[in-house]
């Protein structure tokens, strides 16, 4: 019998295989995760998503687990520290996006909790899509483009409609496993009312 196919962006890399089986799509409540991937997001417009993979325990270790109390607080010491950092990408304004970021998070946490704002644009449930092949996913969705607006109102960068998008997809907000993939159902089992 023919084990059934996973999504094939995942390819044969173990690494890429286990996120894909073990995280992507898997629906993300904690706000600080959230954020964290948010930012990883960022870091990834104009790479390839295991190139952020193979780098995500130093971005960690350099964002210093991505607590955002103590990245908002970063200056020019803390950056130029992270700008030698070669287990990161090396980008300034992507580094000084997660500064303004963590300061933007903190904001929103604040006052109405990250989570519940980042899971307003689907409603507070993930979007259950039934697409038979990648060809169908698309680039952008209009609750991605309302994220990214107002995540830039709120003072984030780094987070067009793409980004948010494929943020959405790996925070399971949006399940895009295809329907033949064997984590289509068990992500939507995950999710409230799947």
């Amino acid at each position: 019998m023919n084990e059934p196919e996973r999504c094939g962006w995942c390819g044969a890399d173990p690494l890429y295989v286990a996120y894909h089986d073990e995280e992507w799509g898997v629906p993300e409540y904690d706000s600080r995760a959230l954020w964290e991937k948010l930012v990883l997001d960022g870091f990834q417009a104009g790479l390839s998503w295991i190139t952020i993979l193979r780098k995500r325990d130093s971005f960690r270790e350099c964002f210093e687990g991505f607590d955002p109390e103590r990245v908002a607080r970063w200056g020019e010491v803390e950056i130029a520290r992270a700008l030698a950092d070669p287990g990161i990408i090396r980008h300034r304004g992507k580094i000084e996006a997660t500064v303004s970021g963590a300061r933007a998070y903190l904001e929103i946490e604040g006052s109405e909790g990250f989570s519940p704002f980042i899971w307003s644009f689907v409603g507070g449930r993930p979007l259950q899509n039934a697409r038979a092949s990648l060809a169908e996913v698309p680039a952008k969705t209009a609750e991605s483009e309302a994220m990214a607006k107002a995540l830039k109102k709120r003072g984030f960068k780094f987070c067009g409609p793409v980004i948010t998008y494929a943020f959405m997809q790996a925070c399971g907000l949006v399940n895009d496993h295809v329907t033949g993939c064997p984590c289509h159902a068990k992500v939507k089992a995950l999710s409230p009312g799947g």
